[in-house]
């Protein structure tokens, strides 16, 4: 049995967990005085970070404080106050403060200029060095041995009992890169509420056409708007693009909407929403453009020479229409500007860029802290809270992750573990 590190002692925190959360939680702490130490169970820190990062890291969003905070869906209550503590503009300051510069690209995301997460990390695992936080990788938590936090390790396994606790091990969603979900019957053991996992920013199956699966499996459908009725009645409608897959579809359009999705799916066993293949054009412009003459042409050929409809799309209309449908031009410019698109079911947990479910608030008090384990504390995507793709994911878990390590610190000065910083 390897011994445990030096830092074990009462006036220590340990962070388990080397993501966002994790390490902004061990930067707040770290800069107040406090002696800390992560443990990741991966050999590097920041898999899932560096994994957002490889299509262009998404740090956050330029769009108004208001609606940014209204993409956190039914939790917004609950996230409100860490997004108010770390706001968009402090997130991008504090990139900028690292050394990384950004930019606002035109759908108002925010990204470093280099595109990549990789600088970003070493310059921050550099910045965390430099103010004695220490890391130990290839540290898996094993769960409680008493007070105790254990870990197995290539070396061993050992027990620690820090002054204080992080718990930043991810969601449930990119098992292999380190957020397997696996703690969470730890925690219920002791009395910790929690919600089951669910697939969010997911793809979802639809029961496509041997030919269409087949043909266009993986092509990019753009410049279509989704329109979707929620579970209270609620319509929105929003401009974007998808993947089509061989299963059925996924990417940011559909992201934005995925809770609700998954909800209707989940009360009536599919989900309905309509597509507009014409966005920039009115139904009377389609309907006329249409009625265009339209000479010996398939029918094909006609709506790409007057609408400039791909094959993809024409593909998605042979999918619903009838025949008798397709030759009806009134019929036809109606499915084209509201195209009924059927959802059977999420994607599983292992494909999702992100899960719901996890530990409930109800079960923490304002700083996170868990109210039945006073001194262990959580944040990122452990908690019970979703949010689409865009900037948000990575905002929330940034801001968790602060308000974790600040109320860490404030936990540990009441109980006079250690003195307050000067």
């Amino acid at each position: 049995m390897p011994s445990p590190p030096t830092n074990s002692s009462l006036f220590s925190v340990a962070i388990i967990g080397g993501g966002p959360a994790g390490l902004m939680a061990a930067e707040v702490l770290a800069s107040a005085g406090a002696s800390v130490d992560v443990y990741e169970a991966m050999p590097t820190l920041g898999r899932k970070f560096l994994r957002a990062g490889l299509g262009g890291l998404n740090i956050t969003h330029s769009e108004a404080f208001v609606d940014f905070c209204s993409r956190y869906g039914d939790k917004q209550n609950e996230m409100q106050k860490f997004l108010d503590d770390f706001p968009p503009d402090a997130l991008r300051h504090w990139v900028h403060e690292l050394g990384i510069e950004t930019f606002v690209g035109s759908s108002g995301r925010i990204f470093p200029n280099e595109m990549k997460a990789a600088p970003l990390l070493r310059a921050w695992i550099h910045r965390l060095r430099s103010v004695g936080v220490r890391f130990h990788l290839s540290h898996r938590w094993s769960g409680f041995d008493g007070k105790k936090l254990c870990f197995a390790t290539p070396k061993g396994e050992f027990a620690i009992e820090p002054g204080a606790a992080i718990l930043a091990l991810g969601g449930a969603s990119w098992p292999q890169l380190g957020s397997t979900g696996s703690w969470l019957p730890w925690l219920e053991e002791r009395g910790v509420q929690a919600a089951p996992w669910q697939s969010a920013n997911c793809g979802f199956d639809v029961s496509w056409s041997a030919h269409l699966s087949e043909k266009f499996d993986g092509t990019p459908l753009k410049s279509v708007a989704l329109t979707f009725t929620d579970l209270d009645g609620v319509t929105e409608s929003r401009q974007g693009e998808m993947l089509v897959k061989e299963y059925g579809l996924e990417g940011s359009l559909i992201y934005a909407f995925s809770r609700r999705l998954r909800e209707s799916i989940k009360k009536h066993g599919q989900a309905t929403f309509t597509l507009d293949l014409q966005p920039a054009r009115s139904a009377e412009r389609v309907l006329a453009d249409l009625a265009r003459p339209r000479g010996n042409r398939s029918l094909s050929r006609h709506l790409q020479g007057c609408l400039g409809i791909d094959g993809l799309k024409r593909a998605l209309l042979y999918e619903v229409m009838s025949r008798q449908e397709l030759d009806d031009m009134a019929a036809l410019a109606k499915y084209i500007k509201a195209l009924p698109i059927t959802l059977r079911s999420t994607r599983p947990l292992a494909e999702a860029i992100s899960t719901a479910g996890g530990v409930c608030f109800s079960a923490l008090d304002r700083n996170l802290m868990i109210k039945a384990l006073p001194g262990i504390f959580v944040a990122g995507e452990m908690l019970d809270w979703e949010a689409p793709t865009g900037g948000y994911l990575l905002t929330g878990c940034f801001a968790t992750g602060k308000r974790a390590g600040l109320g860490a610190w404030q936990w540990l000065t009441e109980q006079n573990i250690i003195s307050e910083p000067s």
